[in-house]
């Protein structure tokens, strides 16, 4: 996807995905990494081993919180493509459905923008192993809010218009 992005966009792009691999965030603690973005859509994978799952009789299962964060991941960097710079969010509501077992290995997340409204951004995500196999499935509603306003976690976007070093995807 990053092909088919202007030339300015890739550099900001890449400037965010380096902020995303220094800090102490989510990111850094999972050692999620972004695939793709592009205009409405990511890609997040992660390796998830077995020390983020539990024991079961046909082998370690990766716990539905994490497979959760990493499809919320990749919704929330799949909404920042399309909101303006002076723009942030919070999920609203958030829902999954855990298809297949998680088991270890490498895991990605693919989030695309449903429809953009002023206010809302609705989101997907489809979770699939190495193989292909889709995992688990997501949807969530994103609110649009002032990046300066009563969201409190989020930093000023910066010049070039890139999303705030907060670890958001």
């Amino acid at each position: 996807m990053r092909a088919c992005l202007a030339v300015d966009e890739q550099q900001r792009l890449a400037r965010f995905d380096d902020s995303l691999r220094s800090g102490t965030h989510l990111w850094t603690t999972l050692g999620y990494r972004r695939v793709s973005w592009g205009d409405g859509s990511t890609e997040v994978a992660w390796d998830a081993t077995p020390e983020y799952g539990f024991p079961t009789s046909s082998g370690s299962v990766i716990q539905g919180g994490l497979v959760t964060a990493l499809l919320d991941a990749a919704m929330g960097g799949a909404c920042w493509t399309v909101l303006d710079a002076d723009q942030a969010f919070l999920t609203a509501d958030l829902r999954v459905e855990f298809l297949r077992s998680t088991r270890p290995g490498t895991v990605s997340a693919k989030g695309t923008v449903v429809r953009r409204t002023r206010r809302v951004v609705f989101c997907e995500a489809q979770l699939f192993d190495s193989e292909g196999l889709l995992l688990a499935a997501s949807r969530c509603t994103q609110v649009v809010l002032p990046a300066g306003g009563r969201a409190g976690r989020y930093d000023e976007p910066k010049g070039d218009g890139s999303p705030p070093d907060d670890a958001r995807g």
